[in-house]
C-alpha cells in the first residue's frame, strides 16, 4: 500500500513523502491517526501544495525550536530522591518527571521529545537530550541528589 505522509513518522519518512507500507500498518495505524493519506491520483496532485506548506511550516518550527534550545541549554534541573548506600536510587527520574520540572520552570516540552533511553536510577549529573525539531536537539543538565535521611539504629530484643 502506498501512502502520503502528513506528518514526520520515525523510521518511515518525513512529511510529504510517498512511502510503501504494509496494508495493516497503513490501514490500522497511519490512516486512523491521520498521519498519512492513501496515495491516489487526486491525493498525489495535492502533494506539491502540501510539500510547499510543509517547508514553510518546518522553517518556522525550526526557528522556534532553535530559540527554545537556546533558552534550555543553560538550564540545570535538580531532583532529590531516596537512595541506597551505593548511590542507586530506590525510585527513578523519568522523562515525565523532567517534563514536569521544565513545565514548572515555564517551558512546555512534550515528554515524548525527551530522549531518555531508560530512567535515571543513579545519583549524579547527566546531560539529557531533548529533540525539539528534526534538526534541533537541546541538551539539559539533570542533577540527581540523594535525599538526606537521618538513620536511627533500632535495637531488637533489648
Amino acid at each position: 500500500m502506498e501512502v502520503i505522509l502528513k506528518e514526520d513518522v520515525a523510521n518511515l519518512g518525513h512529511r510529504g513523502d510517498v512511502v510503501k507500507v504494509a496494508e495493516g500498518y497503513g490501514r490500522n495505524f497511519l490512516l486512523p491517526r491521520k498521519l498519512a493519506l492513501q496515495a491516489t491520483t487526486s491525493n498525489k496532485a495535492v502533494i506539491e501544495q502540501m510539500k510547499a506548506s510543509a517547508a514553510r511550516r518546518s522553517a518556522s518550527e525550526k526557528a522556534v525550536a532553535e530559540s527554545l534550545a537556546a533558552q534550555l541549554e543553560p538550564l540545570v534541573l535538580n531532583f532529590t530522591r531516596k537512595s541506597g548506600e551505593n548511590g542507586h536510587l530506590f525510585g527513578s527520574v523519568t522523562s515525565a518527571d523532567i517534563a514536569h520540572e521544565l513545565e514548572v520552570k515555564g517551558f512546555e516540552v512534550d515528554r515524548r521529545k525527551i530522549q531518555l533511553a531508560e530512567p535515571l536510577k543513579a545519583v549524579g549529573e547527566t546531560a539529557v537530550a531533548i529533540k525539539l525539531h528534526r534538526e534541533v536537539t537541546a541538551h539539559v543538565k539533570v542533577t540527581v541528589a540523594a535525599e538526606s535521611v537521618v538513620e536511627s539504629a533500632v535495637e531488637v530484643g533489648a
